[in-house]
């Protein structure tokens, strides 16, 4: 099964990859863990995408691209993905296109979680709190979200007039969420 999870930040699309991919027995790519193990170990490309994030900017789409392009042409990730964190916006789109046609794959599903703003930004303050983390703070949540209402929410109408679209409900506890999505990803595909 090849996927992709989309939603604004805070929205638990990481929770929700993680989960969906240990029960369908697919790779995780998260291209927020890859720049957070780059950013932790201080690498050079640690480094830049360090201060991107801090500016609440996001990584530029060539650097995603070939990130997530060396992660899909391993064997493991060809046999099942669920992407979160990429596409985000059109270009990445075409890119990533061009890549899944290059190793001979298509998406069966772009699942889209949704949730009001207000929860987004209480849940990402909460998220700073609890691990620390010094890209969530008010001035960055907000620029992020409205970087995803311009550049990623679009993409929505692209993956639904495809067909691929399946959006849920993304309110609710970690449990409740992932057998919604479960439920309605069987059904779909």
């Amino acid at each position: 099964m090849h996927l992709l999870i989309m939603g604004p930040q805070g929205v638990g699309k990481g929770t929700q990859a993680v989960r969906l991919g240990q029960h369908y027995g697919i790779q995780n790519i998260s291209t927020g863990d890859i720049f957070r193990y780059n950013i932790k170990r201080q690498t050079e490309l640690g480094k830049k995408v360090k201060a991107v994030i801090d500016a609440g900017e996001l990584v530029t789409d060539e650097l995603t691209g070939e990130l997530v392009r060396d992660v899909l042409c391993l064997e493991n990730a060809r046999e099942g993905f669920i992407l979160d964190g990429y596409p985000r916006n059109h270009n990445q789109v075409i890119d990533l296109d061009a890549t899944l046609d290059e190793f001979s794959l298509k998406l069966d599903a772009a699942i889209s979680l949704t949730a009001d703003r207000e929860e987004l930004v209480e849940r990402m303050l909460k998220r700073a709190e609890i691990e620390g983390r010094d890209d969530d703070t008010p001035d960055a949540i907000n620029k992020r979200l409205e970087i995803y209402d311009t550049q990623t929410a679009p993409l929505v109408n692209h993956y639904r007039t495809r067909g691929l679209l399946l959006s849920v409900d993304g309110i609710g506890s970690v449990e409740d969420i992932t057998n919604r999505i479960i439920k309605e990803l069987d059904a779909f595909v």
